[in-house]
Formats: C-alpha cells, sequence, structure tokens
C-alpha cells in the first residue's frame, strides 16, 4: 500500500508508544508528536478508513496487520539512517531530523544497500 508522509509518522508513533504502554490513545500520539488533538482525531479516522488501525470503544488505538508492517518498515528505516548517520558524526539531534526526512523517501534498494553495508537486513526493530 502506497501511504503518505503523515500517515506514517502517524503509525511509527503508534508504534513505538504501543512498545512502551499498554494502550495507545489519541491524546499520547497528540502529545508526542505536538500536534493538536483536532488534527490527530482526523488522522486516526483516515487511518482507519484505510484499515490500517482499530479503535476500540474505549478509545485504545492499536496497528492492524497492514499498519504494523507499515509502521515497522518505517520505524527500521528511522533507526537505522540516524544510526548511520551519528556513526559518521552527525549530531544525534541533526540525524534523528534528517532521518525523520530520509525515511520517507530513500529508494528501497538504496536502503537496502545501506543495510548491506551496515549488516543490520535481519535486525528486527
Amino acid at each position: 500500500m502506497n501511504t503518505h508522509r503523515s500517515a506514517e509518522d502517524y503509525l511509527e508513533m503508534i508504534l513505538i508508544l504501543s512498545k512502551k504502554q499498554d494502550y495507545v490513545k489519541s491524546i499520547d500520539i497528540s502529545n508526542a508528536l505536538k500536534f493538536s488533538r483536532p488534527s490527530v482525531s482526523v488522522a486516526m479516522k483516515n487511518l482507519k478508513k484505510l484499515n490500517l488501525i482499530n479503535i476500540s470503544p474505549s478509545n485504545a488505538i492499536e496497528l492492524t496487520t497492514e499498519g504494523k508492517i507499515i509502521a515497522k518498515k518505517i520505524l527500521k528505516r528511522h533507526r537505522t539512517i540516524s544510526d548511520a548517520l551519528v556513526n559518521i558524526g552527525v549530531p544525534r539531534d541533526i540525524a534523528e531530523k534528517d532521518a525523520c526526512k530520509i525515511e520517507h523517501d530513500i529508494s528501497t534498494e538504496s536502503f537496502q544497500a545501506i543495510c548491506k553495508h551496515l549488516n543490520c537486513e535481519n535486525k528486527e526493530v
């Protein structure tokens, strides 16, 4: 599935938050990304329509199988790229910001080549 950059950012954040806490709510995403609650609410409705998340009656958000696949892909790209940049001397804060930009646009071939060079092809997020 071809997703937009913002959708990928939301999915990535839901995955990150779900690893730290029992359930994720819109307010958690809003606080983590520093986005307004109404913006997050609209985004969650759109992700639900795309079948990338489920929202429970208690408003807990969880990734669907498809959502989890996309989120893991983006998170792996983010972590690999930011670590690679730090390893070549880029300060961590700048590497994190740059990785956020690069993770969405890098081709599969280029990313696989970076992973091969860094021996991270089979690394799980």
